[in-house]
């Protein structure tokens, strides 16, 4: 089974997309899937196709990228332009979307992709929608019955908001991950500084009680032939607060990642409530849920639709999971186009 990767993006987590496929290029070895293109999506929206030989952070944050093959994207794929101008397809494989944050999670490459007809995991329009903005993220998780903390939504346009909470409190940005841009206010004095850190990403902010003590755990999955796939349930070991060198620069490793000891009766509920946000929206998509447990009551923190390096690490046979996923792809309704309604119209005025 032969894949595209496509990563970069204009995101704030660029460089995080990066990364991930470097990782995950190195991880999928075994021959049931292989990788036959890496195609880079750049800050100008241009597209190249790189080498796997040059699949090295250096050779992106050095430009040398720019002397790689530039490529089109069009119907069924994407192409090479050849000296006369002529278009050469690199391939017709599925595209594995690993572009993280805006572009790649936001729905942008989602439509493209569809518009052009080419094969793709990852999640579609309709889910990256919901789960790019992290206010629409709790309205659909409260629809889908799982318990989300309480909050309130500041836009940059308005005063200074009313606090319903008792201090600390912690802000984010309502369209990022992977901690850019948030921070905790723990006293009033505090809030001024911490929303104006907010809004120099996105007009609009997320406000909740920030709970100490609370515990943090990670669940990947998918949905596959109707039977949900589950990775193991990662224990977040952290600070007060992970910010986004803590979340991130180490990502591809596995040496850290710790198995939560649980009660059962925790495990059944974060299970059912990644399957209650899955559902069938995200069926293509293999997805990683951020749960907060506090008391004994599970929270989603946040649904990443598109995880770093496909959360790889969390699974014993990553390489099966994504095999079976792309041979299970959702897929998209025909619609034909026949003008019978504009035919009858022009009979009935006689034209």
């Amino acid at each position: 089974m032969h894949i595209d990767l496509l990563f970069g993006g204009i995101t704030y987590e660029h460089e995080i997309s990066i990364v991930s496929a470097i990782a995950l290029l190195g991880k999928i070895n075994r021959g049931e899937v292989i990788i036959d293109n890496c195609i880079f999506l750049d800050s100008n929206h241009d597209f190249y196709l790189i080498p796997k030989s040059n699949m090295k952070t250096k050779y992106f944050s050095s430009y040398d990228y720019k002397k790689s093959k530039k490529l089109e994207i069009s119907r069924g794929g994407f192409y090479e332009i050849g000296l006369l101008g002529k278009k050469k397809q690199i391939s017709n494989n599925t595209v594995l979307n690993l572009i993280h944050g805006a572009d790649g999670e936001d729905g942008c490459i989602a439509g493209l992709l569809d518009f052009y007809n080419i094969s793709y995991a990852g999640p579609r329009i309709e889910p990256s929608v919901l789960t790019y903005n992290k206010h629409l993220t709790k309205l659909y998780a409260k629809e889908c019955g799982v318990e989300t903390l309480p909050f309130i939504l500041f836009r940059k346009t308005e005063k200074t908001p009313q606090i319903p909470f008792d201090f600390p409190i912690i802000i984010k940005p309502a369209t990022l991950g992977s901690s850019i841009g948030i921070s905790i206010a723990k006293s009033p004095s505090d809030l001024s500084y911490c929303l104006d850190s907010a809004f120099e990403f996105c007009d609009e902010v997320i406000i909740e009680p920030f709970k100490k003590g609370i515990k943090e755990y990670n669940l990947a999955g998918a949905k596959i032939g109707g039977e949900f796939v589950f990775s193991m349930i990662e224990e977040v070991s952290k600070k007060e607060f992970l910010g986004f060198e803590d979340k991130y620069l180490d990502f591809s490793r596995t040496d850290k990642v710790s198995e939560a000891v649980l009660d059962e009766g925790i495990i059944a509920t974060l299970k059912e409530s990644f399957m209650k946000l899955y559902n069938d929206k995200f069926c293509g998509a293999i997805i990683r849920c951020d749960f907060f447990v506090l008391d004994s009551v599970v929270y989603i923190n946040e649904i990443n639709p598109v995880p770093g390096s496909m959360a790889n690490y969390l699974f014993s046979d990553f390489e099966n999971l994504l095999k079976n996923l792309l041979s299970s792809l959702p897929k998209k309704h025909h619609i034909n186009v026949s003008y019978r309604y504009v035919n009858q119209l022009n009979s009935a005025k006689g034209k």
